[in-house]
This record gives structure tokens, C-alpha cells and sequence, in this order.
């Protein structure tokens, strides 16, 4: 099977490569027209990841290690929609300037490379290290495509495979599946970590509509501990790639377990979304007192993202597949398609609600600043200012407001518009992307507004818009409320227009600063 898929991928990559070698031949050396073009697709990200071609979903395997962030993902290498799911891989040292290297893993007679997870092994519980070398180890699922077409339900189990060369070429573990399935249709996505106190590996996985723990002395032989979320949260659609960990609540001496749960369907403005949930957990049991449903955006193109085991710091970092199952495979891109969000910094933070999760891109996007930016200083009560910007398309608009109405609208010279209404009378904000460009690709995509509660009661608020191409990424109040949304505009977005609606307050503080390109070197803008 391996061989099927790797032979067609090696043979491209090495004609791929002669060709541009013979191009630069031809140019006395220089860089060549390809070269150039090397990502500048129609609504390519240009500082978020993308894969060079085909197809995306998940995020797997996020896992630290020898200064270098791993990010595996669900691939299907042959199409832009999905298909039989490997596990690509890329790999960077600051989360922004990513290097592409081989696919990972492919399926075998277990079947398919669903989701999963992947760990440093340090003190070689597994014994897969040899020489003092620490293994990395990835726990995915299994996904056996004849089971599934043959009714069976038992059709999806758990495996895990070992690298010792950092992630370029791994082994699967000749004793899997490690966890078989005894009937249940959705078993999926393990997240692993180790935990200290209790000295073993925990696993948590989906079971259809809850959630199971397993615990582990080695990573080989798993054993059921307990199940969660049977009678809580959300419950609208399936349960998928879980995850769980524990964070300070910041300015206190408390600490407390999150777990987080995507679902499809059932997010707050359809699709595909994900809920997050606070309690207790001791090494076999995870409990929560929580009532309420608490989602981590509520934009609807943040899907099934998980956060980064053994980072510096201990930094709770997460990244989540940027899409929504409602219109995934029909976006308008020809050469890949789908992108990973902003990789975020997680913390837990008191509110008057109770303790929340606060999320902001990571310090390092501010390195990619291109030093261009325009400002306005204030726009006061009841009136509104637009200023034009070339590299809108690729930026941060950030600004403060002690309005309780305004709105933030990009366009441009075609007419399309991208909304943002902020209202503190009505407790929402709105995005509006009915008429934010091409939307026809799918009725679900520009049908209706999404609504974000209104994060903060009291004193000014502050909002942060990154928009890259085609995605939006707002977070409000320095990350407690935040939404992200794909955008398809004909022609880039160069006008932002704020509307002050209110009679008092002003929205003041306003600033568009250019980001630059991960992917190429020049900067976008004259």
C-alpha cells in the first residue's frame, strides 16, 4: 500500500524538481518564473499553512521536539477532496515559517490514517527507543473502509506507530491495533499525553456521542478508565478529536482540567464546531460541574483543533483546521484546498460569568510584521471613516472602542463586503459575509449572519481582525470571544470602513498593519 501512493508522489517531485533546475539554467541562474509564483494562487494563505496541493482536514500529531513544532495533518494526496487519509507533515521552529517534508504515514491492511496524536516517549516506556534515542510515538485511528461499507461497526480501532529520526519515516507498532472496537460506529481520534501524577499515559478518545479515557503503562496495552459528556454539552451532531489538559487560571493560584469536544453538526451558527468544558480530572476521571455550553469560537471555520504536547514553557498552544464539513469540499480553490487557523495560546481567565478560556495568536506573528500600516485616530459618536489600504487583504486591524455599536466593513472595488457588527445593547456580534464575494459554491456558505455574544459589559472593548486572503479571524477582548470565517472575495479587500453607530463613545485606536509572506520573500506591497 505504501508503495502504491509513494512512487506517482516521488516521481512528480523529482520531475517537479528538474524542471525548475532547468529553468534556472536557462535564466543564467536566477530564480524562475515558477519560483515566483510559488503560492500566489487565487485566496492562497500567505501566513498561515496550507499544503502545497490536494487535499486537508485535521490537524494531528501536535507534538514539540527538538526545537521543532510538529504539525501532522489528515491528507488525501491525490484529489482536492477528500479521499483514503494519510497523515501529511510539516514541520517549524517559530509555527509561522513552515518546511514541507514527506507524507507521514499511509493506510495499511488496518485501514484507513484517521486522526490522532503524537507524543515524546522520554523515558522509552514503549521500548521502541534504541541507543538513547527518544522515540516519537503517534496514536491514530485506524479507519477500515471495507468494515464500513459492509455495515459492520466495529470497523474503526486505534494504532501506533514509532520515529526515531524525528518524524521523517516511522514504524507501525507490529501488534496493532492497539485498542480494538466492540461495536461502536464513531470510536475515533485519541489524544494522548502522559500524566505525572498518576505515572501512566492517558488517553482520551470519542465514542459517538461521550467521550472515553483509557490509561496505559506503555502505549502498548490500553485499559478503559471511565467515559464523559453522555448527558453534557452539545449534542447535535458527532462527537470528534477530543483533548485535554490542565491551565492556570491567571491571577490566581487555581488551576483546572479542560476538555475540549468538536462536533458535526450542532455548532452555534451550523456545521462544524467546538465546545470546551472545565472540571476536575485524577488520572482516571474527568468531571465537570458545568451546565452552560461554552464554545471555543464561534466562527464557523474552526474545526476539530487540538493542542501541542511538550511545548517550551509549557504554552498551551492549539491550531484547528480552518473549514466546516456544510461546504468543505466545494471551496473555490483548484490547486489544495483548506488551511489551518492561527496557531493560539490558550489561558483560562476569571470573567463575570465564571472562569472562561481567553485565546490570541501567538507572540511570534508579530516577526512577520512588514513595518507598512495606516492609522485613524478616532472616528466619534455617530459618524464613520473609510481609508483605502492595498495590503488589507494581508493584515491586522486592530482598534478599541468605548461605542457600545459600531461596525467594521471591508470591501472592495467590486462591491463585495465583509460585515462586522458590534452591538453592546443587543449582547451580540455579527458577521456578515452574505455578500463578502463568491458565495454560490454552496447555499449554506453565505445564507445568513453568525452571531458571537458580546464579551465584555463594562469600559472600552479591544478587537483584533488577521485577515489573510481568505479567511477572517477576529478575537475581541484580547481573545475571550473569537470567530473565525473563510471569505471568498472577487478581488482583494483594499477599503475599511468604520461606521460609529452610537451617539456616544468613539471607536478609536485604529490601525492596519500589513503582514508579511511565509511562503516567498518579497513583501506584498509596493
Amino acid at each position: 500500500m505504501n508503495r502504491f501512493w509513494c512512487i506517482p508522489l516521488l516521481s512528480l517531485f523529482l520531475l517537479s524538481a528538474c524542471e525548475q533546475f532547468s529553468k534556472k539554467e536557462e535564466n543564467g541562474g536566477q530564480a524562475s518564473e515558477v519560483e515566483n509564483t510559488y503560492y500566489t494562487e487565487k485566496y492562497r494563505p500567505q501566513y498561515h499553512f496550507s499544503p502545497e496541493e490536494k487535499w486537508m482536514n485535521d490537524p494531528n500529531g501536535l507534538v514539540y521536539a527538538d526545537g521543532k513544532y510538529h504539525l501532522f495533518y489528515q491528507y488525501y494526496p491525490e484529489d482536492i477532496v477528500w479521499g483514503p487519509m494519510h497523515w501529511g507533515h510539516a514541520v517549524s521552529a517559530d509555527m509561522h515559517n513552515w518546511e514541507h517534508k514527506p507524507i507521514a504515514l499511509y493506510p495499511d491492511e488496518h485501514g484507513l490514517i484517521f486522526s490522532g496524536s503524537a507524543v515524546m516517549d522520554v523515558t522509552n516506556t514503549s521500548g521502541f527507543g534504541e541507543n538513547g534515542q527518544i522515540p516519537m510515538v503517534a496514536v491514530f485511528t485506524y479507519h477500515l473502509m471495507e468494515g464500513e461499507q459492509n455495515g459492520r461497526t466495529d470497523f474503526q480501532t486505534q494504532g501506533i506507530a514509532y520515529s526515531l529520526d524525528g518524524g521523517d519515516s516511522w514504524t507501525k507498532y507490529e501488534g496493532n491495533p492497539v485498542i480494538p472496537n466492540t461495536g461502536i460506529k464513531d470510536f475515533r481520534d485519541p489524544k494522548v499525553f502522559w500524566h505525572e501524577q498518576s505515572e501512566k499515559w492517558i488517553m482520551v478518545l470519542v465514542a459517538g456521542d461521550h467521550a472515553q479515557i483509557f490509561t496505559s503503562p506503555d502505549l502498548k496495552a490500553w485499559e478503559y478508565s471511565s467515559s464523559f459528556g453522555k448527558n453534557q454539552g452539545a449534542h447535535g451532531g458527532v462527537w470528534e478529536c477530543p483533548d485535554l489538559f490542565l491551565l492556570p487560571v491567571e491571577g490566581s493560584d487555581e488551576s483546572q482540567w479542560v476538555m475540549t469536544i468538536s462536533i458535526n453538526p450542532g455548532a452555534p451558527n451550523g456545521g462544524s464546531g467546538t465546545q470546551y468544558f472545565l472540571g476536575d480530572f485524577d488520572g482516571e476521571r474527568f468531571v465537570s460541574e458545568q451546565e452552560e455550553t461554552l464554545w471555543l469560537d464561534y466562527g464557523t471555520d474552526n474545526y476539530a483543533g487540538v493542542t501541542y504536547n511538550s511545548t517550551p514553557n509549557n504554552r498551551r498552544i492549539f491550531i484547528g483546521w480552518m473549514s466546516n464539513w456544510e461546504y468543505a469540499r466545494q471551496t473555490p480553490t483548484e490547486v489544495w484546498r483548506s488551511a489551518m487557523t492561527l496557531p493560539r495560546t490558550l489561558s483560562l481567565v476569571s470573567t463575570e460569568q465564571g472562569v472562561r478560556m481567553r485565546q490570541a495568536p501567538l507572540a511570534e506573528l508579530d516577526s512577520l510584521m512588514t513595518g507598512k500600516e495606516v492609522a485613524i485616530a478616532e472616528v466619534p459618536a455617530s459618524e464613520e471613516q473609510t481609508v483605502s489600504f492595498k495590503g488589507l487583504q494581508q493584515s491586522v486591524v486592530s482598534l478599541t472602542a468605548s461605542s457600545d455599536r459600531f461596525h467594521v466593513i471591508l470591501s472592495n472595488e467590486e462591491g463585495d463586503q465583509l460585515i462586522y457588527k458590534f452591538n453592546k445593547k443587543t449582547g451580540s456580534v455579527l458577521v456578515d459575509r452574505i455578500q463578502s464575494g463568491v458565495t454560490d459554491f454552496n447555499t449554506e456558505f453565505g445564507n445568513r449572519q453568525h452571531f458571537m455574544p458580546w464579551v465584555s459589559s463594562e469600559g472600552e472593548v479591544d478587537v483584533q481582525l488577521y485577515m489573510d486572503q481568505s479567511s477572517a479571524e477576529v478575537f475581541m477582548n484580547k481573545g475571550l470571544g473569537a470567530m473565525t470565517s473563510q471569505v471568498f472575495p472577487r478581488s482583494p479587500y483594499t477599503g475599511l470602513t468604520i461606521k460609529n453607530l452610537a451617539s456616544t463613545g468613539a471607536v478609536s485606536d485604529i490601525k492596519i498593519q500589513e503582514i508579511g509572506n511565509v511562503w516567498r520573500n518579497p513583501k506584498i506591497s509596493d
